[in-house]
């Protein structure tokens, strides 16, 4: 087992962390770093945003607000706040092939990931899975051990990241299912971030229009 931090390259102790889930001989983090991951506790009951208190936040409510919405995703849990110190992970980890997030979260995601019939990682289009070499959301169940159901394909569109909210929350449908039926399955949808939602809610219609009895989401950070 490696005995230096996968994301600093500083020599490990002996001490546990993240709450002793890291057994001592499969340890990956410093402690320095390990704090910079901040879990999420409590939050919205809809979508784990951090510090909302008192039932669902505004932005589950605007989403509820929409018949066409409203119902489709079931809940979002994500495990980390995106701090200045998880966008500079995911930045390594997305688009400079590091694979230190996928590797460090494997633990956590056995324990903390929710029961369901189908674990489907959010895909990547042919285009953008070329230009980064590898599906990130893929990537987390593979390193965890989960099985992983490619249910979705996605057209090539510009980068999320570069849409404001509202371009996000507007855009014409992006995935693919080819015909199938999943009556009464319990899906459960993997990528690394939730930000406004609509990615999950995208690919939540198309499982629910296949017969999904419910489709959930999770990530492992809420931004």
């Amino acid at each position: 087992m490696p005995r230096d931090c996968l994301y600093c390259g500083e020599g490990l102790d002996e001490k546990m962390s993240w709450g002793a889930l890291f057994q001592r001989d499969t340890r990956l983090l410093c402690d320095e770093c390990d704090r910079g991951l901040v879990r999420i506790e409590g939050g919205c009951p809809g979508c784990s945003r951090p510090e909302t208190e008192g039932g669902l936040c505004r932005d589950c409510m605007v989403w509820n607000r929409h018949t066409e919405w409203n119902g489709v995703l079931e809940r979002n849990v994500s495990l980390f706040q995106y701090n200045e110190f998880m966008k500079e992970v995911l930045a390594r980890y997305k688009y400079r092939g590091d694979y230190v997030l996928a590797k460090a979260s494997a633990s956590l995601m056995r324990t903390a990931i929710p029961k369901a019939d189908l674990l489907v990682p959010i895909p990547l289009s042919p285009e953008r899975l070329y230009e980064r070499g590898f599906n990130q959301s893929k990537a987390l169940l593979d390193e965890a051990g989960l099985p992983c159901h490619e249910l979705l394909t996605r057209i090539h569109t510009e980068k999320q990241s570069k849409k404001t909210k509202r371009e996000r929350v507007t855009g014409a449908q992006v995935f693919r299912i080819p015909e199938t039926d999943l009556s009464g399955k319990k899906i459960l949808l993997i990528d690394d971030i939730y930000t406004t939602g609509t990615t999950v809610r995208h690919a939540a219609s198309l499982l629910k229009k296949a017969g999904a009895r419910e489709v959930s989401s999770f990530t492992i950070a809420r931004g």
